[in-house]
């Protein structure tokens, strides 16, 4: 986790920042849509990077591009269906770190192919940005508390189920976030497995535009 240049994280903390600041953003605005004043009268509805990140998280996004930030404020209590809402709110963060990966990967390619060097600070930028986005997007997914991807399951599964799994969060999560902090090198190959597909998926589908204008 340790094996990174000096310059590589100077490049990784502004896309850190504009990552995480997006993705909880995200959350908090589409909770407001949905009728949840919670994270705007909190002021999370912020472009602020500092009230989004979580220390331990911020070290580990610059690291390993896998971690977290502070969960923005939600109450389900404020959405007319609550099952639809939870889901909508939890899967925009990674929705948007999708967004903006694929963003990414089609400005890179484009820019590759009008001859700009790989070797470039902006393209180095770039790759870690659309890199990072993938990685941050499928880490949250994983149906794991605290992350979204457990939020997500709470709007699948039976209320039954999903309570009687989510009595034991804490532990789950404790545990996780322990994984997560000693075997990061062991998470990050096998999350690979995971963001690779996603990465080849978006690459095919931004040649297949730069083919069709360019």
């Amino acid at each position: 986790m340790l094996d990174i240049s000096l310059e590589e994280i100077l490049i990784r903390i502004p896309v850190l920042l504009i990552t995480v600041t997006v993705h909880e953003l995200s959350h908090g605005y589409a909770a407001w849509l949905l009728g949840d004043p919670t994270a705007k009268n909190e002021g999370r509805l912020s472009l602020n990077p500092l009230k989004h990140l979580d220390p331990v998280g911020t070290i580990m996004i610059i690291f390993s591009r896998i971690g977290w930030a502070k969960p923005v404020p939600v109450n389900p209590a404020y959405f007319k269906n609550r099952k639809r809402g939870t889901i909508l709110v939890s899967i925009a963060g990674p929705l948007s770190n999708l967004v903006m990966a694929f963003a990414g990967v089609l400005l890179y390619l484009v820019l590759f192919r009008i001859g700009l060097m790989e070797e470039s600070i902006f393209m180095k930028f770039l790759l870690s940005f659309f890199i990072t986005n993938i990685s941050l997007a499928v880490f949250n997914l994983l149906p794991v508390p605290p992350l979204d991807g457990s939020r997500i399951l709470s709007g699948v599964l039976p209320d039954k189920r999903y309570f009687g799994i989510m009595k034991y969060e804490r532990y789950i999560g404790m545990v996780f976030l322990l994984v997560v902090l000693v075997f990061p090198d062991v998470l990050g190959e096998v999350l690979n497995y995971l963001i690779m597909p996603v990465l080849r998926g978006m690459i095919r589908c931004a040649e297949f535009v730069i083919g069709v204008f360019l």
